[in-house]
């Protein structure tokens, strides 16, 4: 059976359907089609010997700004009012309760809301079934009793809550409880979204104490909002990272179900909760002894987290330790600077060892241009020079394809009854005009990978959410909303058909009538630069292919 451009497309599309499905399933937490889970570690509750038991971080509160006590300890001081406390940078809002030192709410200023754009983008929050949290506290108990944790109230001391001219704001809050003193310290900095985290514990008893110190963040088990087939939520997944283990997602399915595997004991790395363009992670201080844990809350509410033994405090003695807490966007550059790992929960999924350089290249490309849009479009011509060897090798023979067809729908009729002597006239044809049947699918071959690499660079690069190119296009990882490049992506693919040589088969024409409508349907869900690159794409194509064409069609006359 002859093997030609049409039967490749065919397998293309077809391809193309089932990778998209695999990164629907990835993106929601499923198994990937193409490789098998990791080996990893089992999850185990860390040592009691060392840190306590997992069990010894307190539960979530009853009812935010409440104290409940933990069971199995001597109950925590009465409930107290709790206050909220506003910080407000250049970057984020963040509200911070007393009860605990929480942060209950963290708003990033410069990205609106994904479904309204009225609105910011909130992190940390608590709105009905809705919990998202940054813990931290001790976990240990002395005679007094159980040690200050998120539970406990705090009382914050006076000070600035904007930045007003300088560079830091700082909240300070201090609560004691079990014969020990806990002096939380939060500072905010202009222009970022690391917050520094510094515990100091002091002593008040008579005997020695051993706390060991949790950074715990919660998070819920609902789905993301939004998303669709075609451009789905990509989830919400707790993710870690550590220097033997690398990074490693995780479900709260499998945390539910108990099954949760990944590395318990690491000297370095961080922790996290991870969405689609945005993280926050909890990183502990270097080269310090830590367990990781995930668990299973309540009802549909999960954790990870690390605890990290602090030593033995004697009496009036006081201990430091210093973390830090990132809430922000998943802008590649700068999570490379904050600590090594962080810039992988920006996920290009199976296409990462492509999509990493092509993500480096357009930003060089946007660094001069400015505009993300015209960033596609120079970057797509780019690919189209890179390329233009093999291309002009596919069009020349699609060119003596047209050219033959003639001869071709002749051998057709003259063998109609015998198959094996018309693929036999066929092939000698080929030979005899020098015609390689495959040399117009190698272009479209070689391009697909850069094309899904490409998706998911337009889907996974926050730098790109939101942004402009001209007129309509007003988010370019957001659906064209006019439909206006799926149709011109259409038209462009039927002029293409035109200028390949026309298939004798009536079966095979109409499918190549169907397949730009097919494809055009199919990106009316894709993102706008998604579809914008393919749009030049073609037209660049088209051009090339037309003085080729125009050349050989003279050539034969």
């Amino acid at each position: 059976m002859e093997i030609n451009k049409r039967t490749i497309l065919w397998i293309v599309f077809a391809v193309s359907l089932v990778i998209l499905w695999n990164n629907w399933m990835v993106s929601n937490g499923k198994q990937s089609m193409f490789a098998p889970t990791p080996p990893a570690k089992v999850a185990q509750a860390p040592s009691t010997a060392a840190t306590g038991t997992t069990t010894g971080v307190p539960a979530a509160a009853a009812q935010p700004g409440t104290v409940p006590g933990t069971p199995g300890q001597p109950a925590a001081p009465a409930p107290v009012r709790a206050e909220r406390i506003t910080v407000t940078t250049d970057v984020v809002k963040a509200e911070i309760d007393t009860v605990g030192g929480v942060i209950r709410r963290l708003e990033l200023l410069k990205y609106p809301d994904h479904l309204d754009k009225k609105k910011n983008q909130v992190l940390f929050d608590v709105v009905g079934n809705n919990v998202y949290l940054g813990q931290t506290g001790l976990i240990g108990s002395t005679a007094a009793g159980v040690l200050p944790n998120h539970n406990t109230p705090f009382v914050a001391r006076p000070g600035l809550r904007t930045l007003d001219g300088g560079n830091a704001v700082q909240v300070v809050l201090d609560a004691e409880q079990g014969g020990v003193r806990l002096t939380k310290t939060l500072t905010f900095k202009r222009g970022d979204y690391v917050v520094d985290v510094r515990h100091d514990i002091t002593n008040l008893t008579q005997a020695p104490v051993q706390p060991s110190l949790y950074l715990q963040l919660q998070h819920d088990g609902n789905p993301a909002p939004g998303g669709s087939w075609f451009m789905p939520s990509f989830g919400i997944h707790p993710t870690l990272w550590t220097p033997n283990d690398k990074y490693q997602k995780l479900t709260f399915e499998d945390i539910e179900k108990g099954k949760a595997e990944h590395a318990t004991k690491a000297n370095g790395g961080w922790v996290a909760v991870s969405q689609h363009f945005f993280v926050s992670a909890f990183i502990p201080a270097e080269n310090a002894q830590r367990d990781i844990f995930t668990k299973k809350l309540a009802t549909n509410l999960y954790a990870i987290g690390t605890v990290q033994p602090l030593g033995t405090v004697a009496p009036g003695a006081t201990v430091s330790n210093t973390a830090r807490l990132y809430s922000g966007p998943q802008d590649e550059k700068k999570l490379e600077t904050i600590t090594p790992g962080l810039e992988l929960v920006k996920d290009y999924g199976m296409f990462a060892i492509i999509s990493k350089p092509l993500f480096w290249v357009m930003d060089q490309i946007h660094t001069l241009l400015g505009n993300w849009g015209w960033t596609i479009i120079a970057f797509t011509i780019l690919i189209k020079l890179a390329f233009f060897p093999l291309s002009a090798a596919g069009y020349r023979s699609m060119a003596k394809m047209r050219v033959v067809t003639p001869k071709m729908q002749a051998i057709r009729e003259r063998y109609k009854a015998d198959p094996m002597k018309m693929q036999q006239a066929t092939m000698e044809l080929y030979k005899s005009e020098k015609i390689n049947p495959l040399g117009g699918c190698l272009p479209i071959l070689v391009q697909m990978p850069v094309f899904l690499a490409l998706y998911y660079v337009l889907q996974a690069s926050v730098e790109m959410r939101g942004a402009p190119w001209i007129g309509w296009i007003q988010d370019l990882t957001q659906p064209d909303p006019y439909w206006i490049l799926p149709i011109l992506y259409a038209i462009s693919m039927y002029i293409t058909a035109r200028l390949n040589p026309q298939p004798a088969d009536p079966m095979q024409a109409k499918m190549m009538l169907f397949m730009p409508l097919a494809f055009s349907v199919m990106f009316i869900f894709f993102p706008s630069g998604l579809v914008l690159y393919w749009v030049v794409n073609n037209l660049v194509s088209i051009a090339q292919q037309w003085v080729i064409t125009k050349k050989y069609d003279t050539a034969a006359k």
